[in-house]
């Protein structure tokens, strides 16, 4: 898999995460637990990506 298409698979995630954080906090009684989860992955994720920009 090339960088491009690696970055791209990686945002792809982290949009699906944030849809999936959305969709959590939006329900009656939230899981914090699975939230924070959640967004744990989605930092890593970021953090990811910008380690594929850079080389």
């Amino acid at each position: 898999m090339n960088s491009v298409a690696h970055i791209e698979a990686l945002r792809e995630k982290h949009t699906a995460l944030d849809a999936a954080i959305h969709q959590e906090t939006r329900r009656p009684q939230p899981d914090e637990d699975t939230i924070h989860t959640l967004k744990k992955q989605k930092l890593w994720l970021k953090d990811e990506i910008e380690r594929a920009a850079r080389s």
